[in-house]
């Protein structure tokens, strides 16, 4: 099915960006490094947008929903930073990776239907990215747990509502222009809360490359997820994006030497046989 490969395209390139967290998170703030990411993502996309886009097909509709869009996930993107921040990886990531069960209910609201093999797989899915999660990261949390929850789940809310809301937009409208008018949003956003939270710590000039090369990804893998709108099932792109958290695990193993226990490659072995069973 398209919408999973669209999907897993997007968790490749949330999983090398969140590799890229590692670094800059070091040398700068949560405000100053995403608002580096969400400006230069969308220099990357506007001149796509603007010369490719269908912006003919864009009704009053598409430009509300895909500005709402951009809104709801920069707070995504905010919670799931801060809750990473208090929380170990074991109680946060499984909570913000069940976001695919609000994606799935949204589907079935907007008069899909979901046979029960297919929430099956869904939970599935949701279970081997918790066991890879799970089994990351011993240390304790670094603030309150109930917080760390809290934000965690925000963080999830916030990713099903983007998506469901982003690819509503494209539905309504046309792809490209609902992709740049959603990143301008987030970028008008965190902007704003950067300069009125303040002050500024804005990450060093070695970072900037790496800023570069997320901002890329995060457009890539935002714009492929909301442009499922157009697809069949584009809850399923939604599904496989959320394993970008178990992904990021691989990559640290494959590219960082970070070790990965047999329990782990079972997670990802049932997520995958997961994802497969929906492909068919």
């Amino acid at each position: 099915m398209l919408a999973l490969g669209v999907g897993l395209i997007a968790a490749l390139c949330w999983g090398i960006h969140d590799i890229c967290v590692r670094y800059v998170s070091q040398h700068g703030g949560i405000l100053p490094a995403l608002s580096m990411v969400l400006v230069l993502g969308t220099v990357f996309m506007m001149p796509i947008s603007l010369a490719s886009g269908d912006w003919q097909d864009m009704t009053a509709r598409a430009y509300l929903l895909a500005a709402l869009s951009g809104v709801i996930y920069t707070l995504a993107y905010v919670s799931l930073f801060n809750a990473f921040r208090i929380g170990p990886v074991r109680l946060v990531s499984p909570i913000i990776g069940a976001y695919p069960a609000l994606s799935i209910g949204h589907a079935v609201m907007m008069g899909q239907t979901v046979p029960w093999d297919q929430w099956l797989a869904v939970a599935v899915i949701m279970t081997g990215v918790g066991i890879v999660a799970v089994l990351s990261d011993a240390s304790d949390s670094g603030g309150s747990k109930r917080a760390a929850i809290l934000w965690a789940m925000l963080g999830g809310l916030g990713f099903a509502l983007t998506f469901a809301t982003g690819q509503n937009a494209t539905q309504a409208g046309a792809e490209l222009p609902v992709i740049l008018i959603t990143r301008l949003a987030a970028v008008a956003l965190t902007v704003t809360l950067l300069v009125t939270i303040g002050p500024l710590r804005f990450p060093g000039r070695s970072a900037w490359p790496f800023l570069a090369l997320m901002g890329a990804l995060d457009c890539i893998a935002l714009a492929v997820v909301i442009a499922a709108g157009g697809l069949d099932r584009p809850e399923f792109a939604s599904v496989a994006a959320s394993t970008f958290g178990m992904i990021t695990v691989v990559l640290a193993w494959a590219f960082l030497r970070e070790k990965m226990t047999l329990g782990q490659w079972g997670g990802v072995a049932l997520t995958f046989a997961a994802i497969g069973y929906l492909a068919l």
